[in-house]
């Protein structure tokens, strides 16, 4: 189970990939990973020191990667891919689709810096649109970790999970919201904070700022819940329809566009269930990336503690 930790920082998660992948190729002899030309910027060269062929440079040529990951699946190997979120979700679509999930074959993906997370790299590198693509593909399981507890236990998930996975995660650090331990349950949402009046439901490098936007409420007099709804496949229906129910308001928060990703997945979940509560989704909307540093990126695009606050009290007064 999860305990939320009262430590701030956290370590870099492609420090934490690199470690979890090699405890994994200790444990797994046919566990292998492909990089794209980045495994000095994700620190993944340092397999090759270790585990020699069980690192794959692949090079720019990210397509041909997901097909040679996927004929490795062919064989019974268990591969992990890894390189910037556009280029494993957009650029190699067709493969994913149909070398990988139609043809049932195993590819893990690690989409990393997604959104504004690709700073400096610019609009080309990042990418608002890679859950609402990948959660399209029948069987694919799509997740966002928040902190590097959670990143490593998704991790080992996956590892273990026949089929294409995707994780989308920052490389860097963001804020530590888990207890080193914490373990969690695919298709559950997890209920970081209660609250009676409305409903907050975040992913991944914004969760901590939900959080933060609901201790702001609180001095407002507005109880928040907020919901970590890092599996966004299997997503957790009941907890949505449960949480939503008897709100004033329901917010998503996200770092992705406010089309396809988990703003659209609580909203499906509202109108099926024929549950009237106001939601207001807030997202990317109608921008392409761009180039420039993460938290100013972050600000420009709107997705702030600041910005929820306001929403709240704009929807539903003091």
């Amino acid at each position: 189970m999860f305990k939320l930790s009262k430590e701030r920082k956290d370590k870099e998660l492609r420090q934490t990939f690199v470690d979890t992948i090699s405890e994994l190729m200790d444990e797994n002899p046919k566990l292998v990973l492909y990089e794209a030309d980045l495994g000095g910027a994700s620190g993944t060269t340092k397999l090759k020191e270790k585990h020699g062929d069980k690192f794959i440079q692949a090079g720019i040529a990210e397509a041909n990667m997901i097909g040679m990951a996927a004929g490795l699946s062919i064989k019974g190997y268990v591969p992990f891919v890894h390189t910037f979120a556009p280029f494993s979700t957009r650029r190699a679509l067709d493969q994913i689709f149909i070398s990988g999930a139609y043809a049932g074959n195993t590819v893990n993906i690690w989409g990393s810096d997604p959104g504004f997370c690709a700073g400096a790299n610019g609009g080309t590198h990042s990418t608002y649109d890679d859950i609402s693509i990948m959660r399209n593909i029948p069987g694919v399981t799509v997740l966002a970790p928040a902190d590097s507890v959670q990143f490593e236990w998704c991790i080992k998930q996956v590892a273990n999970i026949k089929g294409v996975n995707y994780i989308r995660a920052n490389r860097k650090d963001n804020p530590k919201i888990y207890e080193e331990g914490s373990t969690f349950e695919l298709g559950k949402g997890n209920v970081l904070r209660e609250g009676n009046d409305i409903v907050i439901y975040s992913i991944g490098e914004l969760l901590s700022y939900a959080l933060e936007a609901a201790e702001e409420l609180e001095k407002h007099g507005i109880q928040a819940q907020v919901i970590d709804m890092f599996s966004l496949k299997p997503f957790d229906k009941t907890v949505v329809k449960e949480a939503s129910k008897d709100k004033k308001l329901a917010i998503t928060f996200e770092n992705h566009n406010v089309l396809g990703g988990l703003g659209s997945s609580v909203s499906e979940v509202l109108t099926d269930n024929a549950i009237c509560t106001k939601l207001v989704r807030i997202g990317v909307e109608e921008r392409f990336g761009q180039v420039g540093d993460p938290e100013l990126q972050r600000l420009d695009y709107n997705l702030t503690t600041e910005n929820v606050v306001n929403t709240v009290l704009d929807n539903i007064g003091e």
